[in-house]
Order: structure tokens, then C-alpha cells, then sequence
């Protein structure tokens, strides 16, 4: 699932977003953005209260309704300034995050005053930035391979922020990762594709997060749709091998009492 942010005109952008959209889609807004009115609807509308985040009754963050929605959608709009790519029509004003994600600026993807908004543009940008993906959105996807109806198995890792070994190591706050644009993904499709040629294996899937995750969040998921459970197994240990040995992303830690980075330490 795509998902990205839209601030200023957001009705103008929505009405013309969602007319030409190809795929389920989804908006979230705070109680605060509410009033943009669109004619054009999503399949999908959280409502969040800037007090209570609250959507079809249940408390939620934005984040919450984003990991609701990435298994069954196609595209997410938050309307806000959350740190998600950025739309931006007309004026925006920043206001404060209603998120507790870690600070910094989200990328300004598309830009446009309200009469110039081109709808196409935007989404060649949307489709541009890395997808959201949660454990769930990616067993989902291997659930819909043509191949599921001869799978008797899915097995999956999860790599996580970890806070620290031993009780005496300095808290970890977060990890921050960075890639080699467009190495690391052609990397990650091609290990993919090499484990998918092994007996019994029908489908892999891998995803590593960018950017700032804070200590206790998931970093990494390898998910593999097998015959049989023992290919399963060996293939999702494979999988995080090899994208941890052959894929070029790069580690900042920051603890509670340094910030440095990782392969700079194990030189």
C-alpha cells in the first residue's frame, strides 16, 4: 500500500485523486481537517478526534489505521502533517504532529498551487516513494499468489528494534537506515526471485524499513509461501542472510549516550 500525507487544499487534491485512483483506496483525517468536503469517496474513511484518535468508535493513532488498512488497500491519504510523503496544494500551514514518530521533516513529493494540481503527477510521485508494508500486509500478498492453492506452509521473520543485550548496555533510542537507492530494492527483488526458484518454494517476500525506528518497532520482514514446512523454514532463514550479507543499507544507532554508525565501528 501506498501512503502519503496531503496538506493545504486537501479537498481539491482528494476529489481529484480519488476520480483517477486505480485500486482500493483510504483517507484518514484528524477531527481538526474535517472540514475538506470531497465528491469523489474512498472504499475506505477514518475519522480520527485530535484528542482521542478514534475511528468506528475504536481508539486508533494514524499509525493504527495504516496498519489496519495495508493488507486490503492499494492507497492510503492521511490528511495532516504526519511524516509520510508529502502532497502539498496551495498554502499549508504546519501544525503540530498528532503522530509520536520520531521528528523530521517528511519529503515534499508533489507540489502545486490548487489551479495547477495535476492528479497524474501526484501519483507518479505516490508510486515513487517505498511502499507501507506490515507482516500482515505481506502475508496477505503471498496469500494471493497464483500459487497459494499448492502451499501448505507460510513462514515468516521478523526483525525489531532491540533496546539493548544486557542490562548494563546504554538504552538504544532508535536505529535510523539509509539504502542505496535503487541497488538495495533491485538487490531485495533479486534474492526474492532466486530463493522462488527452489523446489517447493511459490513465493518470498522481503521488506526492510528506512529512515528513524524507535527501539521495540520491526525493522525487517522475510515472509515465504511453501509446499511444506521444512523448505519454508530453511528458505526464511536464507532470506535474512542474504539480504543482511548482499543488500546495501547503512545503520545509524542512537543510544542514550552516543550516536554513530554501525559499519564505521566494525571496520
Amino acid at each position: 500500500m501506498y501512503a502519503f500525507a496531503i496538506l493545504g487544499d486537501a479537498d481539491v487534491a482528494l476529489d481529484r485523486l480519488l476520480s483517477v485512483l486505480d485500486g482500493r483506496t483510504a483517507t484518514i483525517r484528524t477531527a481538526a481537517a474535517d472540514g475538506a468536503t470531497t465528491t469523489a469517496r474512498p472504499d475506505t474513511e477514518y475519522v480520527l478526534d485530535g484528542e482521542s484518535w478514534h475511528a468506528d468508535g475504536v481508539g486508533l493513532s494514524v499509525r493504527d489505521a495504516l496498519d489496519r488498512l495495508a493488507a486490503d488497500h492499494d492507497y492510503a491519504a492521511v490528511v495532516g502533517d504526519v511524516p509520510l510523503p508529502t502532497i502539498r496544494v496551495g498554502e499549508a500551514t504546519t501544525s503540530e504532529r498528532h503522530e509520536e514518530w520520531l521528528p523530521g521533516a517528511a519529503d515534499v513529493i508533489y507540489e502545486a498551487d490548487r489551479s495547477d494540481f495535476d492528479p497524474d503527477a501526484a501519483i507518479s510521485a505516490i508510486e515513487a516513494t517505498d511502499p507501507y508494508e506490515t507482516l500482515e500486509s505481506l502475508v496477505a500478498a503471498v496469500k494471493r499468489s497464483p500459487d497459494a492453492d499448492r502451499s501448505g506452509a507460510i513462514a515468516t521473520f521478523t526483525g525489531r528494534v532491540r533496546a539493548k543485550e544486557t542490562d548494563d548496555d546504554d538504552r538504544t533510542q532508535y536505529l535510523e537506515f539509509e539504502k542505496y537507492e535503487g541497488v538495495a530494492e533491485r538487490r531485495m527483488r533479486t534474492i526474492e526471485s532466486e530463493l522462488e526458484s527452489r523446489d517447493g518454494v511459490l513465493d518470498v517476500r522481503l521488506h526492510h524499513r528506512v529512515g528513524p525506528i524507535p527501539d521495540g518497532e520491526d525493522i525487517v520482514f522475510v515472509v515465504v509461501l511453501a509446499g511444506h514446512r521444512e523448505e519454508a523454514f530453511r528458505t526464511v532463514e536464507d532470506g535474512i542472510n542474504r539480504l543482511k550479507d548482499e543488500v546495501p543499507l547503512f545503520k545509524k544507532e542512537v543510544t542514550e549516550s552516543e550516536t554513530f554508525w554501525v559499519h564505521e565501528r566494525s571496520e
